[in-house]
Order: C-alpha cells, then sequence, then structure tokens
C-alpha cells in the first residue's frame, strides 16, 4: 500500500514539473504557415485606417509570398505593395501596408501600360518594347531622377514574368496622368508604357516610403501568381 502511494506521489509530482512545450506565435509571423484560416486572421485584423481593403485574394497571395521572399533574403523593409490590376483604373487600386502595425498606410490610384487594356489590364508581358505592365513580386531598388523626375527603380522576382523589369526600365513615377481631372475627363486614367504610374502629388511619399528592398505585388485575377515555381535564384 505505502509503494502504490509513493508511486502515485511520484507520477503526480512528475505532471506538475513538465514543461509547457506550447510555443506562442508572433504576430508578425502568423502567416509563416501556408494555412488559410491564418490568412483570413491577418486580413480581419488588418487596421484600414479609413482605407478601403484590398480583396482578400490579393491580399491572400501578396501576405504569403512576402514573408516567401523575405526568408530568402529579398526584403529588407517591412512594408507590403499591392497594386491589384483585376480592377478598374478609376478606383485606388494600390495599397502600402506597414507590416510591423499591420496597418494600411497609403491607398492611391495607379495606372497600367498602354497596350495591357483601356480602363481593365487583361494583357501582361515581360518583353521589351512591348508596352505591357508585368504581374508579380518586385523588390524596390534605388532612387533616381529621370524624365518623369523622382522615380524609383523595380527588380522583378519571377523569371519569365518580370524578371526583365529593370532592362525594360519599369518604373515607379509620377504623372500627371493619373489624377481625378484626368478620370474626370477621360473617364478612367491614362495610360504608362508598362511602369506602375501614380499620381504627382504623391509620388515622394509613395517612393520615399517604399524604396531600397520593400516587397511589391502586382496582381491580376486572371493569373496564377506563383511564389515558388518562378522564384530567381
Amino acid at each position: 500500500m505505502k509503494l502504490i502511494t509513493f508511486l502515485g506521489l511520484t507520477l503526480l509530482g512528475l505532471f506538475f514539473i513538465v514543461p509547457n512545450f506550447k510555443k506562442e506565435i508572433h504576430p508578425k509571423k502568423i502567416v509563416m504557415a501556408s494555412s488559410s484560416k491564418k490568412v483570413v486572421t491577418v486580413y480581419n485584423t488588418l487596421n484600414a485606417n479609413h482605407f478601403q481593403l484590398p480583396n482578400m485574394e490579393s491580399f491572400s497571395q501578396a501576405l504569403k509570398g512576402f514573408y516567401s521572399f523575405k526568408d530568402k533574403g529579398f526584403f529588407q523593409k517591412d512594408f507590403l505593395t499591392i497594386i491589384d490590376f483585376s480592377l478598374s483604373s478609376r478606383v485606388k487600386r494600390l495599397w502600402i501596408i506597414d507590416m510591423v502595425q499591420n496597418k494600411i498606410i497609403l491607398n492611391s490610384l495607379v495606372a497600367h501600360g498602354k497596350n495591357s487594356g483601356e480602363d481593365y489590364a487583361d494583357q501582361f508581358s515581360n518583353t521589351n518594347e512591348s508596352n505591357k505592365s508585368s504581374l508579380g513580386f518586385y523588390a524596390t531598388g534605388e532612387v533616381y531622377q529621370g524624365k518623369h523626375g523622382l522615380s524609383l527603380k523595380l527588380d522583378g522576382l519571377e523569371k519569365g514574368v518580370n524578371d526583365n523589369a529593370r532592362q525594360r526600365a519599369i518604373v515607379i513615377h509620377g504623372a500627371d496622368y493619373v489624377s481625378d481631372n484626368f478620370l474626370k475627363n477621360h473617364s478612367r486614367l491614362g495610360k504608362s508604357h508598362g511602369c506602375p504610374a501614380v499620381p504627382m502629388a504623391l509620388s515622394k511619399k509613395i517612393i520615399e516610403t517604399i524604396k531600397n528592398k520593400s516587397c511589391l505585388f502586382i496582381y491580376h485575377s486572371s493569373k496564377n501568381n506563383s511564389t515558388t515555381t518562378k522564384l530567381l535564384s
């Protein structure tokens, strides 16, 4: 009887001293796993900051790709820029998200390439002189003064999809044809030679915020944007 009592107390003591191996998940790493539920959690807790939210599908792909590329060292800054070319040029289809605060800090108009479509973009290319936009993930580069004023170079990260971006001079720059006035007169934005052109009034703020190795994702609902099979080495 004493032996049974001793064993029982010993086992009870072990129960209380076994460490708790449950790990806490840091909020910034919540989408490291590919679980759709975790992406939904981040989306539902995203601080819209009085802006319109991006669509769930574009956000989901952008978020997973952001962490995938960041883990491989492509990004040094915690900003995620999403451009959704599924949407009309008449709506603000560019978002900049502060990934540390999980907060949208800017929502803007953005133009597509002149051969990608009229109000809606539906044709994309990675070819020189195509005057079409390219989809996929980019790392932002250095700032320079070009023919459009302050501009931001981009490096495409997906083979065959956008890896000719720098050679094609696909950059972020301001343009007069990306404005409410142009919309009123033409019922759509003007078009670039393939660059994601932004309003002149916001161009400096956008460029200074996302320059130097942050993530830019250009999305379209008709395309399967892979972040693994076409990753540049």
